[in-house]
């Protein structure tokens, strides 16, 4: 989820002004490669022609869904490698394909990172293989990150639409018998919360751009554009971005919000023990709460997101990947039919949501008995893969990242979490962000709108 100041030369600065360059001459490498689109006989050729593939992904047991992808197709063979999460994934990915040799076929890649592969031309399009057709069986918006135009890059994985997880027990002791609808009863409730309590009604992880990021994207700011060429736009500073960043602010300043960072052993306590009475987190949390705080079981319960405004239903998106496939593979048709088969055939969607707890965006998987259904006696029986089935309708589908989002996390911990954690003033930083960012774009040859 968090990135560190090393991340910033992960796409170091001579391989982003050295594309920006490239594609001032040529665009994109167009399909790929491929000539124009592959024939019934082609695709019916390639599935049965002894081949191996390798597939670079972090998540487990993902064999078991290439096992019938491999029974299907006897004649394919895929290798399944976990070279690390996060940046060494993403580090191994891009020294592999500067020295031309060693990349995958298919790899996984979170959507933010889609647009710097792009921009290297790293990517195979996968339109003229037929995944344009497959549009209208993902969640719009899941759908527009991986083909934010014609051309589609990847298959969507799994997402991360947000929602609030809360102690129901903790919210009873303030006397709060609703979750909050709106984000002026959320902290009015945070004041009854630790008044009543001690708790923090939640917790804004210092370091944490994801998280804040998501709110911005609730909000309807748009700190983020790209022409899949050499021109962005960046306005983390806009107006809704800083209403968003002054209200937590105020909170965090009234001490009714934590700021610690998260996803370490302290943080962990922290759900265990109460010092949060709740979460603001996405469809990958609920399962991941469970884990992290077990003994807590049965006392947690699921919400939308509070609201800017009564009677919406909007909501923000943190995390979610896709499996994309290399330009550089020499089997394009069978690494394609990979990734469309793991991310797209029913019975395969259906484990990674059920049996690796992947949160899905294909629709047949969100509208499936078998997900939505599920009691989960951790959250008192309720059903909050459900629950976050809605909410994943509620996301807005116009939402675009930089081709170089390894510096804007690591900016971001430079400029934004210490004031974050030292309850400082989050909207005035916010300027000294944009103005990191439009120079940095600037630097790197970027054209800045």
């Amino acid at each position: 989820m968090r990135t560190s100041r090393r991340t910033a030369t992960a796409l170091g600065a001579f391989a982003v002004a050295a594309a920006v360059a490239m594609t001032g001459c040529s665009g994109p490498a167009e399909n790929g490669g491929q000539a124009g689109p592959a024939s019934e006989e082609e695709i019916e050729e390639a599935l049965n022609t002894p081949t191996e593939l390798t597939f670079w992904t972090w998540v487990p047991d993902i064999e078991n869904e290439v096992a019938l992808f491999e029974e299907k197709y006897p004649e394919i063979d895929v290798t399944v490698e976990n070279v690390g999460q996060g940046l060494p994934h993403y580090q191994k990915l891009r020294s592999a394909l500067e020295a031309g040799e060693g990349a995958p076929d298919v790899a996984q890649i979170e959507y933010q990172y889609i647009p710097s592969f792009v921009l290297t031309e790293s990517l195979l399009d996968l339109s003229p293989y037929g995944a344009g057709d497959l549009s209208g069986d993902y969640v719009e918006w899941a759908w527009k990150q991986v083909a934010p135009d014609e051309a589609v890059w990847g298959i969507p994985q799994d997402v991360g639409p947000m929602g609030h997880l809360y102690r129901e027990d903790i919210f009873s002791q303030a006397g709060i018998t609703e979750p909050p609808g709106t984000w002026e009863e959320y902290a009015t409730a945070a004041r009854a919360v630790k008044d009543a309590t001690g708790s923090y009604i939640s917790n804004l992880g210092a370091t944490q751009a994801g998280q804040l990021i998501g709110f911005f994207w609730q909000a309807g700011a748009k700190p983020f554009a790209y022409d899949g060429q050499e021109t962005v736009s960046i306005n983390v500073n806009s107006d809704e971005a800083k209403e968003v960043a002054a209200y937590w602010t105020d909170l965090i300043q009234q001490d009714l919000i934590s700021t610690d960072v998260d996803f370490n052993d302290q943080w962990y306590q922290g759900l265990a023990n109460g010092k949060y009475a709740g979460w603001l987190t996405a469809a990958w949390g609920p399962v991941f709460l469970q884990g992290t705080a077990e003994g807590t079981s049965g006392l947690w319960r699921a919400a939308p997101l509070p609201q800017w405004e009564e009677g919406q239903q909007v909501s923000g998106n943190w995390g979610g990947s896709s499996d994309a496939v290399l330009a550089s593979s020499e089997n394009p048709i069978a690494a394609y039919e990979l990734t469309k088969f793991i991310n797209h055939d029913e019975e395969s969607a259906l484990k990674l949501a059920t049996e690796q707890f992947l949160f899905p965006p294909q629709n047949s998987v969100l509208e499936d008995p078998a997900f939505l259904e599920q009691e989960s006696e951790f959250y008192g029986g309720q059903q909050v893969n459900a629950l976050f089935a809605e909410i994943s309708e509620t996301v807005d589908t116009d939402f675009q990242w930089l081709p170089f989002m390894e510096y804007v996390y690591s900016s971001y911990e430079d400029t934004m979490a210490p004031v974050i954690a030292g309850k400082g003033d989050i909207a005035a930083a916010l300027d000294e962000w944009q103005d990191q960012l439009v120079s940095y774009a600037e630097d790197q040859g970027f054209t800045v709108e």
